[in-house]
């Protein structure tokens, strides 16, 4: 039996539901999104094998990005490509309050892209550490990446913004950014990548965002003379000319 279809059949029995048929093309998608509605129970021997596995030569096969490749200026680099390819030590991750993942089948957020990619295991340490808790604005939670090519995944919870942005809304998202710094310090990592926190579905409008963002990383770093590198990791080209513009690379 192939891995894929084992994983999907064991998905299915854990819900109580039978294997319904399924073109080989959309298993992929079917299996991503059994796992995105997954609640934070423990998974079999045999399936965390198995997903393992299929994640790791599913991830390998769309390259791998190396930090040491990409061009700094002041320690800070600009990128745009998938956040799930680059073998950063950390990789910050967009979340919501409860910290546990996206649970919409398939979503296009990077909470879900994430999830998706490292495995069932984020979920359950993230359970782990949360305990049923609400996050506040600017916290960060830590986790292993385990099939990721990164070490790492920060979890960060973002300011969500309706209509104009407030000086608190300002103030959550450098909380954001400082906290993910500081604790990027202390563990004596090398390198970060940023995604762009709280904009897409949070509402951030991308400008105000990104200013908020470079200025936060430039006045740490030069603060502490630290020598971590970060890097912005883009998704689409309006935030690669905002933030290119900002950092005066355009």
């Amino acid at each position: 039996m192939k891995t894929l279809d084992r994983l999907i059949q064991i998905l299915c029995a854990e819900r109580g539901e039978r294997v319904p048929a399924i073109d080989d093309d959309m298993k992929p998608d079917y299996f991503r999104a059994l796992c995105n509605v997954r609640p934070p129970m423990s998974a079999s021997a045999e399936f965390l094998k198995l997903q393992d596995e299929y994640l790791t030569q599913k991830n390998a096969a769309r390259g791998i990005i190396d930090t040491n490749w990409l061009s700094y200026d002041g320690n800070i680099a600009l990128f745009k490509v998938d956040i799930t390819t680059i073998n950063a030590d950390a990789i910050v991750n967009a979340a919501n309050s409860a910290m546990l993942g996206c649970f919409h089948p398939l979503h296009n957020c990077i909470d879900n892209a994430i999830h998706s990619a490292a495995g069932v295991q984020v979920r359950l340490e993230c359970n782990d550490i949360m305990q049923g808790r609400e996050a506040e604005n600017g916290d960060v939670i830590v986790t292993k990446a385990y099939n990721l090519p990164s070490k790492f995944i920060y979890h960060t919870v973002g300011p969500i913004v309706n209509g104009k942005v407030t000086a608190q809304n300002r103030a959550d998202l450098r909380k954001c950014y400082l906290n993910c710094l500081e604790k990027a310090y202390k563990c004596g990592l090398k390198t970060i990548v940023f995604c762009c926190i709280s904009t897409g579905v949070f509402g951030y409008p991308k400008e105000d965002a990104a200013l908020v963002a470079v200025n936060t990383v430039r006045e740490y770093l030069a603060k502490t003379d630290d020598s971590l590198k970060v890097v912005f990791n883009v998704f689409t080209e309006k935030d690669y000319e905002i933030y290119g513009r900002i950092l005066g690379r355009n």
